[in-house]
């Protein structure tokens, strides 16, 4: 039993490592290791999380940001001379098709290029962390790519040639509208009316209607009527509530993403930021879900995993750092729950809302 409680004991007493993690989302800036080489054509997504996890580290000096940029506008893809290709724009992920390095002009016509719209959102918040004002973003060809993906239902496809169609892609959506402050790339009711019929029995939501519950699609569907202000106006104060007792019965000692599965890092993000959006996430046990948090962390190389024993990955290294954030501890920048970005990224963005308003008066 001794043994028990002093094996518990250094359990409580684990540091946040911050000076590996800064390390860790450096290498993900530099190279892929082989495992990550099947998300080649999802790079940009891999760049978001390790940008935004040095922002929420407060440690953007260690950051090339002039190339960074420009290798980010390399990766939209340009209406051409004829604009034929104008339903296929926005951002990809990379440059694994091989098209020419560019980032302004007429774009390249090339029978496979189009944008992804996961792509567009990311490459997009990636900017405005790097602090650009995003002056050469083609908004009317990402608007027209935008509006091209949304199907007769409300959801998204991912890209043009077709690909599923949920409540992921909805929240990416809504994202690329409020960042550029443009609501045209999408019809917000159909959008509205998607969200809606994907609440399920048990008051969480599912990726779509009559799916099950789930923490991420749950976080997608709340953050995006918040971006779109709607919140309130479709959801009852009864549902909200439900809504609210869904999300907070999947905490245990971390959080799951739907019952009777098991926690997993990432969901300190998706079902806490949900909560902060819901205006609860006060009531959640702070102390149990930074200790799982902090129990994934990888003490030689940095990085979260999903797991305890498990190998660090991007995406949970950077929602680790975000679940953390939610909760404030000490030394991480505020994360804006909805647009899934730093506070001091979101109001950067603030600032361009204000100056282009100022210029179309």
């Amino acid at each position: 039993m001794a043994e028990e409680e002093s094996s518990f004991d250094d359990f409580e007493q684990v540091d946040f490592l911050r000076d590996r993690h800064i390390r860790f989302f450096q290498r993900c800036l530099q190279v892929l290791p082989e495992r990550y080489s099947s998300l080649e054509t999802s790079r940009l997504t891999i760049v978001f999380f390790a940008l935004s996890g040095l922002d929420v580290l407060d440690a953007m000096d260690v950051i090339d940001k002039p190339s960074l940029i420009e290798w980010i506008y390399s990766l939209q893809v340009l209406p051409t001379e004829d604009q034929s290709n104008l339903p296929r724009c926005g951002f990809r992920g990379s440059s694994h098709i091989g098209v020419p390095y560019q980032t302004k002009g007429p774009g390249s016509p090339h029978p496979y290029d189009s944008a992804h719209v996961a792509m567009t959102y990311t490459g997009l918040a990636s900017l405005v962390i790097l602090g650009d004002d995003l002056s050469r973003v083609n908004k009317q060809a990402c608007m027209t790519g935008l509006r091209a993906l949304q199907l007769k239902d409300g959801s998204f496809y991912a890209v043009p040639e077709g690909s599923e169609n949920d409540m992921r892609f909805i929240y990416c959506a809504a994202c690329i509208c409020h960042m550029l402050n443009d609501w045209s790339g999408m019809d917000i009711k159909k959008a509205i009316a998607y969200i809606k019929k994907s609440m399920s029995y048990d008051n969480g939501i599912g990726q779509g209607a009559g799916l099950e519950s789930h923490g991420g699609s749950t976080f997608c569907a709340v953050a995006a009527l918040c971006l779109m202000g709607k919140l309130e106006e479709m959801f009852s104060q009864r549902e909200l509530d439900r809504i609210r007792r869904w999300c907070i019965m999947r905490q245990q000692n971390g959080f799951h993403g739907r019952p009777n599965k098991p926690v997993d890092t990432c969901y300190s993000f998706w079902v806490g930021a949900t909560l902060e959006l819901l205006d609860v996430f006060k009531y959640t046990n702070f102390e149990k879900n930074r200790n799982y948090i902090l129990s994934t962390q990888d003490r030689l190389v940095g990085g979260f995993a999903k797991w305890p024993d498990s190998h660090p990955d991007p995406l949970h290294a950077y929602f680790g750092i975000c679940g953390l954030s939610l909760i404030g501890e000490e030394n991480l920048r505020r994360v804006h729950p909805a647009l899934n970005i730093s506070q001091r990224a979101f109001e950067h963005l603030q600032q361009l809302h204000r100056a282009w308003t100022e210029t179309c008066t």
